[in-house]
């Protein structure tokens, strides 16, 4: 019996951490541990290896916005270094904490979407 899903907005499946087939069952099984399967409709998640890409927009998009807000304060008001560090490494890891696992979600369901694999040579 074959189903015939919708396509689903990578973008929409991806963030909430849903499955990019049906956009119903979970994505993750842990903070960032991906499924083997889609409870829901059972697609085989083997295929979702985001690697470091994640890691590395969250760092890139992090670090923009706390260092410019880090920036901005330390001009501004001049804090004291302690009140510094009190206020922006929980910042630090809110943000990256807070953005990992959505940008995780969206990497996978973009492989999904765009039928992305492994690069292989060619046999000539």
């Amino acid at each position: 019996m074959t189903h015939d899903y919708p396509p689903q907005s990578p973008y929409a499946v991806g963030l909430a951490g849903r499955c990019p087939r049906c956009g119903e069952g979970s994505l993750f099984s842990g903070f960032l541990t991906v499924r083997p399967s889609c409870a829901q409709c059972g697609l085989d998640l083997a295929f979702a290896d985001s690697g470091d890409g994640p890691a590395v927009f969250v760092t890139l998009l992090a670090g923009f916005v706390v260092m410019g807000l880090g920036l901005w304060t330390m001009l501004k008001f001049e804090p004291p270094f302690w009140l510094f560090l009190i206020i922006f490494v929980p910042l630090t890891l809110i943000v990256c904490l807070g953005m990992l696992r959505p940008l995780k979600g969206l990497l996978v369901a973009l492989q999904y979407s765009n039928k992305a694999e492994q690069g292989q040579l060619e046999d000539k």
